[in-house]
């Protein structure tokens, strides 16, 4: 019998509340069986298992993602749009620490066959890379670039990293200036 009151989404937006306070490896079948006063077993009614949890955690954490970016970026290019995509990317990490983590995790194509959302993010990194005048392969290989730097950047900023007395902000911001130059200088690299 399902237990009044619980749905799939509200149990995917309570491992995002989890994910966020406590740290994504601590999003647990039991942990969100006690958040609603229930055993294990009545969630699996909902979920397969936490591997289907944590893949729809991802799934919505890269939807919001998507949408602030795809929001801070409209109408814009260049290093407008370069600098509102990373802003808004990290904005969303900084406040959502546990659902970004969430976004990070190795995630097979058929376990998310049947949607869009990772394939918007491509599309939104893409099109905003375009305003470079970037064509494959080298769209392929900025945006694994960017990726990798705003990650890094993030990860050491929400561990705490960053100590010295510089801000942060100022850092991420020259950051950004000189991702700017070097994709307005990226060569064929082939």
């Amino acid at each position: 019998m399902v237990r009044a009151g619980i749905t799939a989404e509200r149990l995917v937006l309570a491992a995002a509340e989890l994910a966020d306070e406590a740290g994504f490896d601590k999003v647990t079948v039991s942990a969100l069986a006690r958040r609603f006063g229930v055993k294990d077993a009545s969630l699996y009614s909902h979920v397969k298992n936490l591997r289907d949890l944590r893949v729809r955690l991802a799934l919505l954490a890269s939807g919001e993602m998507n949408d602030a970016i795809g929001a801070a970026v409209a109408g814009r290019s260049g290093k407008d749009a370069l600098v509102a995509f990373a802003d808004a990317y990290r904005d969303y990490a900084l406040a959502h620490p546990g659902r970004y983590a969430a976004t990070q995790q190795r995630i097979e194509l058929d376990e998310v066959a049947d949607t869009a959302v990772f394939l918007r993010a491509v599309e939104l990194t893409q099109g905003m890379l375009r305003g470079y005048g970037l064509a494959e392969p080298e769209l392929t290989d900025a945006g694994r670039l960017l990726r990798a730097t705003f990650h890094g950047y993030i990860h050491i900023e929400l561990s705490g990293g960053f100590a010295h007395a510089r801000p942060v902000a100022a850092s991420w911001a020259r950051s950004l200036d000189a991702l700017h130059e070097l994709l307005q200088n990226w060569g064929n690299g082939e």
